[in-house]
């Protein structure tokens, strides 16, 4: 029986076109336009933040990707969301991650998700600004919603382990790939979240380590968008027809259909997240091009 994919799939040409060149559609962390925002959901202090892709970058269901810090002391107050799921991620420094009422300190680089009909929040308890990201998908394309409980959780009652699911990106979690989608040398792999945890058509998280030298080979989805956050490093992405390079804190589109490929140009360690969206529910792939 023959797979029949939504629309978006149809489009992911046109709007890659329509959103310009590969280099103008990579996204930068840009701290001068971080956004202060104070009290967001009824949380305590300041979220600094910009919006790196919005829901119109995509053709699936990506709402946004934002990028910023928590200040010492700032947070995201308690609240639900029933109809998208999303994940705060720290890349450094140590925080407060509440999921269903339950609150632990996670240690950069660190995530925990948020699934549909759950709550969250999170708290710098520190007297250090911690790197932040946020990401959501929804079940309604550019449909965001939200219910705040009040609650800042700051002096909230801690697990010491975590009451919830967690995502880590440590280095020595990642296991050796030859000639990674029929890339060159030996890159590091895990697949960090996989489908199962997720409800929506939030796909998978994976965190990718290419050595100097090494490369993700040229390969497509026909069902799965992507974004690859640059965590560390520099390169050069493929993506269609066009190369352009990249650095850490850079996020690299990649839509339905379209042809990639990443290679680490630099002299050291090129690492990713890469985030995956499904066109719908288990539309999974990959074909290789080389």
């Amino acid at each position: 029986m023959r797979m029949r994919l939504p629309l978006c799939l149809l489009l992911g040409a046109a709007l890659a076109a329509a959103h310009g060149p590969l280099a103008e559609r990579i996204a930068h962390k840009d701290p001068s336009k971080y956004r202060k925002a104070k009290q967001v959901h009824a949380g305590a202090g300041e979220l600094h933040y910009m919006d790196m892709f919005g829901w119109r970058d995509f053709g699936t269901n990506l709402l946004f990707l934002h990028r910023g810090v928590l200040p010492p002391n700032g947070g995201i107050g308690h609240h639900f969301h029933n109809q998208m799921e999303e994940m705060f991620v720290i890349f450094d420094g140590e925080a407060e991650f509440t999921i269903d009422g339950r609150t632990s300190r996670l240690q950069g680089p660190a995530g925990a998700p948020c699934r549909m009909t759950h709550s969250h929040a999170i708290y710098n308890h520190t007297d250090k600004p911690v790197e932040w990201m946020n990401i959501a998908i929804t079940m309604r394309k550019g449909i965001y919603d939200a219910f705040d409980l009040g609650d800042s959780r700051v002096g909230a009652a801690l697990d010491k382990i975590p009451i919830f699911i967690t995502m880590r990106l440590d280095r020595e979690r990642l296991q050796p790939v030859e000639s990674m989608n029929g890339g060159k040398r030996t890159a590091r792999y895990r697949r960090a979240l996989t489908p199962e945890v997720f409800t929506s058509n939030w796909a998978y998280v994976d965190h990718v380590v290419l050595p100097p030298g090494a490369s993700i080979g040229r390969h497509m989805h026909r069902g799965v968008e992507e974004f690859y956050y640059v965590m560390n490093g520099e390169g050069t992405a493929r993506v269609g027809d066009e190369s352009a390079p990249i650095r850490k804190d850079d996020a690299v589109p990649v839509l339905l259909s379209e042809p990639h490929s990443f290679e680490n140009t630099g002299s050291a360690d090129l690492e990713f997240m890469i985030v995956g969206i499904a066109a719908q529910k288990g539309a999974l792939d990959t074909t290789d091009l080389k």
